[in-house]
């Protein structure tokens, strides 16, 4: 496989992982919001909350084969593949940090 084939699948999986985790902590939100979701507190956190975990772990061996496989001769091409992967994760977090803290 050539370096391009895996940077071009590597980068699919990272965009398809972060928005992923996005929706599944936005939707959980959502649902907790509107009042379809109510999370035990102090107990399991449910299949979404561990969904979210495993597309945050595998997030690293996916973007390690992105940046070990981009062609540095034009970097502004590699982090332009990095800017919607990386906004989803913001989004993510924040929400979370939201539901943790501020609600």
């Amino acid at each position: 496989m050539s370096a391009q084939t895996l940077n071009r699948i590597s980068g699919r999986v990272v965009l398809g992982l972060s928005l992923f985790a996005m929706l599944l902590v936005v939707g959980a939100t959502i649902l907790a919001l509107v009042g379809r979701f109510n999370p035990a507190p102090g107990g399991d956190e449910g299949t979404p909350a561990h969904l979210f975990q495993l597309a945050i772990v595998l997030l690293m061996p996916a973007g390690l084969a992105y940046l070990m496989s981009a062609d540095w001769a034009k970097p502004a091409r590699v982090v332009k593949g990095l800017i919607l992967p990386a906004l989803a994760l913001v989004v993510a977090f924040a929400t979370l940090f939201y539901m943790e803290n501020v609600r």
